[in-house]
């Protein structure tokens, strides 16, 4: 296995789904498929001994489903390099949510092309978001219930970012690019990823997807809301 190659773990209750994920993947020269799991338990061990740099993770498994897992893995205190990206049979599942939340990196639907799976995992194992933007909003919009509804405080953490941040986080939360945000606030888009990357640090978040929805959850923007 040469540097730079993506190790990837394959996380999925049926077995023809795997195999087929391995086929796709193992056509890469970039990308190693180090092992597969069955259930959400078998997934945390094994990257305990393997430790990938991406769980192709499925949602719904026995014994302990992909939500759990991906809290196990991802959660707080753990310091290994695994990012999780989640498979799901549909694009607005409330499940897809709970995932991000736990720290998932993003989602992929299961029939998605070869091509947009293997570009899927490059970019989460490089630390990046796969959530298409468009979809971050419509996902939050549409489980909008199962975040405030507005009454609470805003948490005082948001008081650590600067004014700029705060616009930075909010125009990230509608699903904006980096580049749709340079434009929107006239700066260049080096500084932008400068200002996500401060925003991410000060609110201990690993990624833009979680940015999103803690902007959300903490009710700095309201879902719906323009």
């Amino acid at each position: 296995m040469s540097v730079g190659t993506v190790r990837v773990l394959l996380v999925d209750d049926q077995p023809l789904l795997r195999t087929g994920f391995r086929m796709i993947l193992e056509a890469e020269q970039d990308v190693a498929v180090v092992g597969e799991a069955g259930d959400g338990l078998q997934a945390i061990e094994q990257v305990r001994a393997l430790q990938p740099d991406v769980v192709l993770m499925d949602i719904r498994m026995p014994r302990m489903d992909g939500v759990e897992a991906t809290r196990q893995i991802t959660g707080p205190g753990r310091d290994g390099p695994a990012k999780v990206l989640v498979l799901t049979t549909f694009d607005l599942d409330e499940y897809v949510v709970e995932a991000l939340r736990a720290g998932a990196s993003g989602f992929l639907l299961k029939d998605a092309p070869a091509v947009e799976l293997v570009q899927a995992i490059r970019v989460v194992a490089a630390g990046e978001a796969m959530l298409a933007p468009s979809i971050t909003r419509r996902l939050l919009d549409k489980y909008a219930d199962h975040l405030p509804s507005g009454e609470e405080p805003v948490p005082d953490m948001l008081n650590t970012l600067t004014e700029r941040e705060v616009e930075v986080l909010k125009l990230v939360a509608r699903g904006l690019s980096n580049a749709e945000i340079a434009a929107d606030l006239f700066v260049s888009e080096t500084t932008v990823k400068t200002h996500v990357g401060h925003v991410l640090t000060k609110l201990g978040l690993r990624d833009r997807v979680q940015a999103a929805v803690y902007a959300y959850e903490s009710g700095l923007v309201r879902p719906g809301a323009q």
